[in-house]
């Protein structure tokens, strides 16, 4: 960050600029900012609780990172929403799936779409614990589809509990398509919601191999449950244009990163 900003500024204007150094750099510390707005690291932590609660800045130690675009919309809203980069995304990643393999689907809108975009003959086994996606994987006359139960989350649709853990973990799978609320290099894959977290670690330990396919809003966010480090990647499927995004830190850690 370079110059400075005197310390009359108004607190509105400073929380937009800070905004836009986040938009630019993917995240902000509060060290960085009070030097560079001249005021107290108080001062920028009120700023930061302050566009928390407003939804507008995902506050982590020391600082901030952006939150992504749909956090916190319900599943109908999401899959409802035209999503041209989803779709791209999601036909881009079925080909990886190969006849005869056992496949888990984590929940979400992006995976929905995986489910959709598979070549109508494909035969396969498929485990998921989203009632949307085991409907649209029942559509492949040659498609096995195993269904987790348990209670059914209301914002995602998916299954949590005992027996749906339990089954996952006696699944050996070749692949897995995950679900992703927010991804970060450093702090790994985040949900927004707690008890969908073990069933996802559950299908990252029975799977093979794992591939993340998501747009580039949810890429160096954060949400308040981690799920997994991103070494626990093997792909990560993401759109082509990513403004702000460092996108080589995911490799850095070994992932295949492809930019679609």
């Amino acid at each position: 960050m370079q110059g400075q900003h005197p310390p009359a500024e108004l607190p509105s204007l400073r929380r937009q600029k800070i905004l836009l150094l986040l938009e630019r750099d993917g995240k902000v510390m509060a060290a960085e900012l009070s030097r560079h707005f001249a005021v107290s690291e108080d001062t920028i932590r009120r700023d930061l609780a302050e566009l928390d609660a407003g939804g507008l800045v995902q506050r982590v130690h020391g600082g901030a990172l952006p939150r992504p675009k749909d956090s916190g919309k319900d599943y109908f809203t999401r899959v409802g929403e035209t999503n041209e980069a989803k779709l791209r995304l999601a036909q881009y990643a079925v080909q990886w799936v190969q006849d005869g393999q056992t496949v888990l689907f984590d929940s979400g809108s992006t995976t929905l779409h995986i489910a959709q975009s598979l070549p109508a003959d494909i035969s396969l086994t498929a485990v998921t614990a989203s009632p949307m996606i085991a409907v649209a994987l029942a559509e492949y006359p040659k498609v096995r589809v195993i269904l987790a139960g348990g209670q059914l989350n209301p914002a995602t649709l998916s299954a949590s509990g005992h027996e749906a853990l339990r089954m996952i973990q006696g699944i050996k799978a070749d692949l897995m398509f995950t679900g992703v609320c927010a991804i970060h290099p450093e702090i790994g894959i985040s949900s927004l919601h707690f008890d969908e977290v073990p069933i996802k670690q559950a299908m990252f330990d029975s799977a093979s191999e794992v591939i993340a396919v998501t747009t580039a809003d949810k890429l160096g966010a954060m949400e308040p449950f981690v799920v997994v480090p991103c070494n626990r990647l093997h792909r990560l499927v993401t759109e082509q244009e990513a403004p702000g995004v460092d996108i080589e830190g995911y490799r850095q850690l070994g992932i295949e990163v492809l930019q679609v």
